[in-house]
């Protein structure tokens, strides 16, 4: 999936921020109340020193305590207010570009989401959102207020002599030298990590969700080695990073000491010429102690920082997703005809030099249904994405009543072309809000009639709330043919002309395959249907079927003409029955 550039991400920070002015003024208040604040003491000091060396006078000890109580209070106050409008600043713009990332990846072609995989899109969400967040809510209110707080230092020492502030300022440009040393060296080894992180991830995905393969083919030792592989590569860039940083940490030491001693040596020479007292000098040095810690948060919180920041550029890359041909319903087009399903001479692979289609032609008239069968491997599935408009085909065309799938909006295809997976899934919440998502304006009657035909509502109401029961994760779980007859149910309510089923009744088993079946027909019935079939008995259900194999159409006919003529789909009937007596034998 895209990844932001860094000019794109400032971008998008830029015209977030303008847009929050009230916050910025409120954050540059507090943290300038703090910064004020926080220096007082050290001049109370300074003064309280002259004093001890002068007269002596023990009458300023109360004064000087008073003001150094309050200005410990009101710097606490104004810290406090200070990060909390930071991590409220933070936390929204974080909580907008989460919404933003979530409501693009939802729109993107689904081949782009697939050619990423999963754990891509997990990795951005979770990670690299968790990264962002630990930002937001702790790194960046604290390198805020220490840049403040250092600034407001530095002004204060240069007003007590412009000379120990020069001295001071030694140390500016050896810090400015640890970042030029580490940000280049360290910039892509952050963005080593998100990536490694998240290939860890895909990684994790595909082994669990495939769990039972691996467990069926015995091949559990060569998956375990590709996770452990790709651990080590996240753990390996992990350890470079940090080593770098520990690196980073001996240089800001170095710039310590030596703006320390440069003030502490300036000052020296300055009280001997009486050119300052010694309360200066002795303000001066503790400001500059002072400095310590946040010029140490600063350059310490790099590394969360480019952590964060790795991660703001994954995030905004999604976020700032090319979605133009999906999301402009508004846009002129051509309305199809009719829902007339046509591909023409298709070819498509999904890597170089190696074809899965190859010069596939099919028509499917309105309102017919057509079952592809076909030994695994022979392009099925994916020709069934292309004449649903989630491939494009690599020449040939895919056309619904005469439109050009891929000249509509995405938006616009989806309302024509309904694509049902075997990988059906719950949503959590009760039955009906799962319809809901299909047609929030959806009734209870609608609903039920939904559930009604195709062979749902008689369970759905004996479920332990009837229609109100939650399902999905945590809630009530239903098996997998109530789970696929559910997704039927979404397809009626949505009522679109075309519906491709890609093994949508894969998963039922032999015991509610036949009402599977049945379900199926009736969800599809008037409709303009393709329907990879896993079972041969869904198959002779359609008006047509096509026969695959390598990438081409080997034989279509109704399923009466078929089962006549000696070929391939003769000899894949009698094989299944064969193996399954007829009874739902799984022939891919």
């Amino acid at each position: 999936m895209p990844v932001a550039t860094g000019a794109a991400t400032r971008r998008r920070l830029t015209v977030a921020l303008a847009q929050r002015r009230p916050a910025l003024v409120r954050i540059a208040v507090a943290s300038l109340l703090a910064g004020v604040a926080a220096v007082a003491p050290a001049l109370v000091l300074g003064i309280l020193v002259d004093e001890v060396a002068g007269e002596g006078r023990l009458s300023v000890l109360l004064p000087i305590a008073a003001i150094a109580a309050t200005a410990a209070l009101l710097g606490g106050l104004a810290t406090g207010f200070s990060m909390y409008f930071i991590a409220a600043l933070g936390s929204d713009l974080l909580a907008d570009l989460r919404e933003s990332v979530i409501r693009t990846a939802l729109r993107l072609p689904a081949e782009t989401m697939e050619d990423a995989g999963r754990g891509d899109l997990l990795s951005r969400v979770s990670n690299d959102v968790a990264a962002v967040s630990k930002a937001v809510s702790t790194v960046l209110p604290t390198v805020v207020i220490s840049t403040v707080l250092a600034a407001v230092s530095i002004i204060t020492m240069a007003g007590l002599d412009w000379r120990l502030g020069l001295a001071g300022a030694i140390a500016i440009p050896l810090y400015g030298l640890a970042l030029h040393w580490y940000l280049p060296r360290s910039t892509p080894r952050y963005r080593a990590e998100r990536r490694t992180v998240a290939e860890r991830s895909q990684v994790l995905v595909e082994r669990i969700v495939g769990a039972r393969t691996v467990h069926a083919y015995g091949i559990e030792e060569r998956e375990i080695a590709r996770v452990e592989a790709a651990s080590a590569a996240a753990r390996d860039i992990s350890i470079s990073a940090f080593t770098l940083f520990t690196r980073l940490v001996g240089r800001v030491n170095r710039a310590e000491f030596i703006g320390l001693t440069a003030i502490l040596v300036v000052g020296f020479i300055l009280v001997e010429g009486s050119a300052v007292t010694v309360g200066a000098t002795t303000a001066a040095a503790l400001l500059f102690h002072r400095l310590f810690n946040p010029i140490g948060m600063i350059l310490y919180s790099f590394a969360d920082l480019q952590l964060a920041a790795a991660g703001l550029t994954r995030l905004v890359g999604v976020a700032d997703a090319d979605t133009t041909n999906e999301t402009d319903p508004g846009s002129a087009h051509t309305v199809p005809a009719d829902s007339a399903l046509e591909l023409r001479d298709v070819h498509f692979g999904y890597d170089a030099g190696r074809p899965v289609l190859r010069g596939v032609s099919l028509r499917i008239e309105p309102g017919t249904s057509v079952a592809l069968v076909g030994p695994s491997g022979a392009g099925k599935s994916t020709l069934a994405a292309i004449a649903a408009g989630t491939y494009p085909p690599a020449s040939g065309s895919a056309t619904i009543g005469g439109v050009d799938l891929h000249a509509l909006p995405y938006r616009t295809v989806r309302q024509h072309v309904v694509v049902l997976s075997q990988d059906v899934h719950v949503f959590a919440g009760t039955i009906v809000e799962d319809l809901q998502l299909a047609r929030p304006a959806a009734d209870a009657d609608d609903i039920r009639a939904a559930l009604a035909g195709v062979g749902a509502l008689e369970w759905a109401q004996n479920l332990p709330h009837g229609l109100d029961t939650i399902v999905g994760e945590g809630g009530h779980e239903l098996t997998d043919a109530q789970a696929q007859q559910l997704a039927l149910a979404r397809l009626v309510l949505i009522d679109p002309p075309v519906a491709v089923l890609d093994e949508a009744t894969a998963e039922a088993g032999s015991l509610g395959a036949r009402d599977l079946d049945r379900s199926a027909v009736a969800a599809t019935a008037g409709r303009t249907t393709l329907i990879v079939a896993h079972r041969l008995s869904q198959a002779v259900t359609c008006d047509r079927v096509v026969v695959m194999d390598r990438g081409v159409l080997v034989q279509q006919g109704t399923p009466s003409e078929l089962l006549a003529t000696p070929g391939p789909f003769a000899q894949l009937w009698t094989a299944w029955n064969i193996q399954g007596q007829g009874k739902d034998a799984d022939h891919e």
